[in-house]
């Protein structure tokens, strides 16, 4: 039997009570407990299923199972109060009273720019009311999207969430799920789509209740976090309806605007349609004329599962592009260890992910030992999220430290005119935009034993860079386990000179990616691509439309005097390209905007960015 639809599983209120499904073919019975109720057998069902209607069960009243194991919370829990080992609690999420209806969703894939959060780590309350106070800022910045990293339920007080073990259950510490529903109607309000970023590859290691109720929910093959889903296996269907319940429930029941699929490389799948593509194309269809963004992480660089067309409903919207990411550490901090081996950071680099996306699309990659990549010059810019930084990577440098703390400042602030007024989706990191002091490290709350273990892991992982080898600098990389490491990642927004600088030049590029008739255009039919590196260090875009000419020039090297003689540089007959943005003006904390012509020739200040529009020539 199959459930009559992904929705019933786990607890659902309805008039007059309470009706429970789970799956649990480990089981032959199966007795189901509410606190001041006592215990009630369940129905049995075919294949596994049991069921029961509770009269008078409602919102607010705990529960779980009488198993041999002891007293065993719902898998299918929506929220777990006193977190992973306590009680589960009926939730009604048709009492929360939303106020986004007309809502459309998630920009179109085009106009994307997306932020990356931690609601434990984004504001020093750590919680979704504390976070709803800085919304404001972000919709003025410019941002459009928020995704929100793993809120699912987790072992410990604290941790990144890619451990969580009741997929349907907000993060008790962030607040109720009534809370997560608020932050995102605020945002909705505001203007900016949510994305949830979920994990499908494993569970955490500790508080996972699936096995006790069926023997049929992993796979053999293990990932390097524990053992995946069985989504391809003998009796995987539950598991697959499992997880597409799963999807389901945070788009329909929390307005999520989509999601984001950690390490989807690490979820093998042999069935006709991939899991992912099933997720994706299930949420659509919940969606309706609701426009979902969905977007995945994919080490190996794998295109089968980007959307062939707009009109295909089983792909994903935009896949991560580390190699970008990795090129521009290259190119800032000079950074060729571990996996950067393979890049240079220099002007070709980013002028060829303008045209092809990623840079290893199949060639040998020294790093694996293997290929690395697929072809992706058949997609959009837009269909690739670019970033200079993200969770994961400022964390691997050990003390956490943000980029712009450790390079050229000039440098950095061309780096992110390139990310923003680049072909590819733009993403931040929570504290970017402002030049954030606050370091972001890797924590996780486990108790004793576990907490050793995944600190010798972390310094284990952390041995790839050789400069992380120094026992004096691994003596100083802090302990995972320490609260102390988890409050030193909460942003701190006290106003400064150079946070007002950053947020200045962040919302000035992103106004413009917005606003510019041709740059808002960029991953459409309407704008064509062209780029190259006519000097040594210097990036050129140029963008035509119907709307006009435009060029970035970015200079990531030393002062340079540009000869002409690249066709791109080429302005339209009888106009004249005009400097309409500088990343050295002032206010920017720059030294200032420079003249750029010089006897028929354009004098580039060092590590500088520049934004030309056309002019009319003189005399026409």
């Amino acid at each position: 039997m199959t459930p009559p639809s992904t929705e019933s599983l786990g607890a659902h209120v309805e008039e007059g009570g309470t009706r429970f499904l789970i799956w649990a073919p480990r089981l032959t019975s199966l007795t189901l407990t509410i606190e001041g109720r006592g215990d009630m057998e369940m129905v049995p069902g075919p294949d596994g299923y049991f069921s029961l209607r509770v009269e008078g069960a409602k919102a607010g009243d705990r529960y779980g199972f009488a198993l041999d194991e002891g007293f065993t919370p719902d898998p299918i829990s929506r929220f777990q109060p006193d977190g992973p080992a306590g009680p589960s609690m009926i939730v009604d999420p048709s009492s929360f009273q939303w106020t986004d209806e007309g809502w459309p969703g998630a920009p179109p894939r085009h106009r994307q720019a997306v932020y990356e959060m931690h609601i434990g780590t984004f504001t020093r309350g750590g919680t979704w009311s504390s976070a709803i106070e800085r919304l404001p800022e972000l919709a003025a910045l410019g941002v459009t999207t928020l995704e929100v990293m793993p809120i699912a339920e987790f072992a410990g007080r604290f941790g990144w969430g890619y451990d969580g073990v009741f997929l349907f259950a907000p993060f008790h510490a962030y607040g109720t799920p009534d809370d997560a529903r608020a932050f995102i109607n605020e945002a909705h309000r505001l203007g900016l789509a949510v994305i949830l970023d979920v994990v499908y590859n494993h569970l955490g290691p500790v508080g996972n209740v699936l096995t006790r109720f069926s023997d049929w929910y992993f796979a053999e093959h293990e990932t390097e976090w524990g053992r995946g889903f069985n989504v391809d296996g003998d009796h995987s269907a539950p598991v697959r309806q499992f997880m597409l319940a799963n999807a389901r429930h945070w788009v329909r029941e929390y307005h999520f605007d989509g999601l984001r699929f950690d390490a989807t490389q690490s979820i093998p799948d042999r069935s006709p349609e991939h899991i992912v593509n099933e997720l994706t194309r299930c949420i659509r269809l919940d969606a309706g004329p609701r426009r979902l963004f969905v977007v995945a992480e994919n080490e190996s660089q794998d295109v089968a599962f980007l959307r062939g067309d707009d009109q295909a409903q089983g792909g994903i919207d935009a896949l991560w592009n580390e190699d970008w990411h990795h090129a521009a550490v290259v190119s800032l901090a000079g950074n060729r260890q571990a996996y950067f081996t393979d890049y240079e950071g220099n002007a070709r680099e980013f002028a060829s992910m303008a045209r092809w996306n990623f840079l290893y699309q199949g060639q040998w990659y020294s790093w694996q030992k293997q290929p690395r990549g697929t072809p992706s010059s058949d997609f959009p810019g837009s269909a690739f999220v670019s970033f200079l930084e993200n969770h994961d990577q400022v964390a691997n440098t050990g003390r956490g430290q943000r980029l712009h703390q450790v390079v050229n400042r000039a440098h950095w602030r061309a780096m992110v005119a390139l990310l923003l007024l680049g072909p590819s989706l733009p993403m931040l990191f929570q504290g970017q935009e402002c030049g954030t002091s606050s370091p972001f490290f890797y924590f996780a709350d486990h108790e004793t034993e576990l907490a050793q273990i995944v600190r010798n892991g972390r310094l284990e992982f952390l041995s790839q860079f050789p400069s992380l080898t120094d026992p004096d600098i691994r003596d100083v990389i802090p302990d995972p386990a320490d609260a102390a490491t988890f409050c030193a990642c909460k942003i701190d927004w006290a106003p400064s000179v150079a946070a007002d600088q950053a947020r200045r030049l962040h919302g000035d590029l992103l106004t413009r990616r917005q606003s510019d008739p041709v740059l808002s255009e960029i991953g459409t039919s309407s704008v064509r691509i062209a780029s190259s590196a006519p000097a040594e260090g210097v990036v050129l875009l140029r963008y035509s439309g119907d709307a006009g000419e435009r060029i970035v020039l970015v200079n990531l090297d030393r002062e340079v005097l540009l000869r002409m003689n690249d066709p791109l540089l080429a302005p339209p007959r009888g106009y004249r390209w005009n400097v309409e943005w500088c990343s050295e003006r002032a206010e920017y904390g720059g030294t200032g905007v420079r003249n750029l012509t010089e006897d028929g020739r354009w004098l580039l200040q060092a590590h500088c960015a520049w934004l030309l529009t056309i002019g009319v020539q003189q005399g026409q």
